[in-house]
């Protein structure tokens, strides 16, 4: 069978562990890595059953994959293996935003072991325009946020405190009403959005007060991949619609 190649949320996992190990490989039957190499043929996340071939994030493999990421970080002495740019980027994002890495990490082994990312189907807004990934905190994150988001029951309820309180259902970024523009037809559509992503909040319970009313495409511009970035605050996408079209988030 063809190799199949390490992504971003498997590199994150991975990345995790050999910085919990202080930054050194571990090895085959180290039962750390069994346990990664048990969870990582079991996600959703490349075509076809890869998990059909015996060698596909094998403990082996998984052992070669953290003496990779081990040899490029900044402070390894001797001469680095083979590992890849992706690697090499994963890496470096833990070096820099160590904290956000873990938290990432963590939430993302909480939503496998809870079973619920494992049954979550594709998202269309869950990879860039490339149709590859950017995002530090990597695909299935993004792809269980986009999900929460839609589950219409937390719309409803938002949308009723809204207006039990008297305000406009608006979008909290461009004040767009769809009832304004689209008269009946848009009278109380609003989308709603997670103000925190979920590898900084964690996979917990949503309050209403977690949610921001967005148009379409302020919503879009939340959580479009940008910059190593998947998501911005609607607070964050207000400054820069405020601060011209040239603002980088």
């Amino acid at each position: 069978m063809v190799r199949t190649p390490w992504n971003r949320d498997e590199l994150l996992l991975a990345c995790a562990l050999v910085a919990e190990n202080d930054w050194k490989e571990l090895r085959q039957g180290d039962i750390r890595v069994l346990e990664l190499s048990d969870l990582l043929r079991t996600l959703p996340l490349h075509p076809g059953d890869p998990s059909a071939d015996p060698r596909f994030r094998s403990p082996d493999s998984v052992s070669r994959k953290t003496t990779d990421i081990a040899t490029v970080h900044p402070d390894y002495p001797g001469t680095p293996t083979k590992g890849g740019s992706l690697t090499r980027a994963v890496v470096a994002d833990f070096v820099e935003r160590p904290g956000e890495m873990a938290a990432a990490a963590s939430a993302l082994r909480e939503g496998i072991a809870s079973g619920e990312l494992l049954h979550i189907p594709a998202q269309a807004e869950e990879l860039g325009d490339d149709g590859k990934t950017t995002a530090r905190e990597g695909q299935l994150l993004a792809r269980w946020a986009l999900h929460r988001e839609r589950d219409r029951g937390l719309r409803t309820r938002k949308i009723r405190q809204v207006q039990k309180l008297g305000l406009p259902l608006r979008c909290e970024v461009c004040a767009f009403d769809f009832g304004v523009s689209y008269g009946q037809l848009g009278a109380g559509y609003v989308e709603v959005h997670h103000i925190t992503p979920l590898h900084a909040s964690g996979p917990r319970w949503t309050a209403l007060e977690d949610l921001a009313l967005l148009c379409a495409n302020c919503h879009r511009m939340c959580h479009r991949s940008y910059q190593g970035r998947s998501w911005r605050t609607p607070a964050e996408l207000r400054d820069m619609l405020q601060g011209g079209a040239g603002t980088a988030v």
